[in-house]
């Protein structure tokens, strides 16, 4: 599941932080502050739902 878990983050991560970073562009938050933390945001989310999907696959 390490495996799986790893490729999903990959492409899950970059999903959330790229979708963090839409968000705050859009509500005008643009200051590098903001970026950084909506980005990290992006990244802490990304952890939990790479695991519930991977748990998801891997029980089918």
């Amino acid at each position: 599941m390490l495996n799986l878990g790893a490729i999903l983050h990959l492409f899950i991560g970059a999903t959330l932080t790229g979708s963090g970073l839409v968000v705050a562009l859009v509500s005008g938050f643009d200051s590098p502050k903001m970026l950084i933390a909506s980005a990290l945001i992006g990244l802490l989310i990304s952890f939990p739902v790479t695991y519930w999907v991977a748990k998801a696959i891997y029980s089918e």
